[in-house]
């Protein structure tokens, strides 16, 4: 009896160890992303302001070649990110991840001009707060989401090339639906990549590998906030 009592002590005792470690590696990828998020906000305000206070620079942001590279170099960076972090050290992950965050900012700043402040504002809130319970779920529930992935690839696969052929239609029941779609897709997608950035922790990993990890998701999650944002932007958004 009382050596069964010392198996289930030290079980347990296992078992809340990797709940602080878990814990303690969550919360890393939600510090990361945060710091990213507020990156790309800071970025994409302060073009704003630059651009109307110097038509200079709103000419060379907005008007001039220099614009492809803005609205392309994220992508690159993303891709560059998930090819190169296994071999990059946690801290030049980390340095790459917010750089990529702070240019993502500079390709958004143009939604400000499109979009008034207050709305902006509101649907950040009401997507932060969807983001939140999302993940929350995400985290906490023990059914598995995996048969999910699937499905919500599918959906976004869906997504974009309906996102490409409406560029010809400009049809805006299309634009409607789209970002109806969008909004489900990356709401399923941050539950789902929560659970999976869950899954990826193991106990026995380094400070380094860990630390890597939790940039991966982090940007993972910061993804899937983002573009949640922008599609509830253009279903809730008020123009200017």
């Amino acid at each position: 009896m009382n050596l069964d009592r010392k198996h289930m002590t030290a079980a347990e005792a296992e078992a809340a160890q990797i709940d602080v470690g878990l814990r303690s590696y969550m919360l890393g990828v939600y510090n990361h992303m945060t710091i990213g998020l507020a990156l790309t906000g800071f970025f994409a305000i302060g073009t704003k302001l630059l651009a109307m206070s110097s038509p200079a620079f709103a000419q060379l942001i907005f008007a001039s070649p220099l614009k492809w590279v803005i609205m392309l170099a994220p992508l690159g960076m993303v891709f560059f990110l998930a090819a190169r972090v296994h071999s990059m050290s946690a801290s030049a992950a980390r340095t790459t991840f917010y750089i990529y965050a702070g240019v993502m900012g500079l390709s958004l700043a143009s939604i400000f001009f499109v979009f008034t402040g207050e709305s902006i504002a509101r649907v950040f809130f009401i997507t932060a707060a969807a983001f939140a319970g999302l993940s929350l779920y995400g985290y906490t529930t023990k059914k598995s989401l995996s048969g999910m992935g699937t499905f919500l690839f599918m959906g976004l696969i869906g997504i974009l090339i309906a996102s490409v052929v409406n560029i010809f239609l400009a049809s805006t029941m299309m634009q409607f639906m789209i970002s109806v779609g969008g909004v489900l897709v990356f709401a399923g997608l941050t539950a789902y990549d929560t659970q999976n950035i869950k899954n990826m922790y193991m106990e026995s990993d380094g400070h380094e590998v860990s630390t890597k990890k939790s940039i991966m998701g982090a940007l993972q999650l910061y993804l899937d906030f983002i573009n949640m944002f922008l599609f509830m932007l253009q279903l809730f958004g008020n123009r200017e």
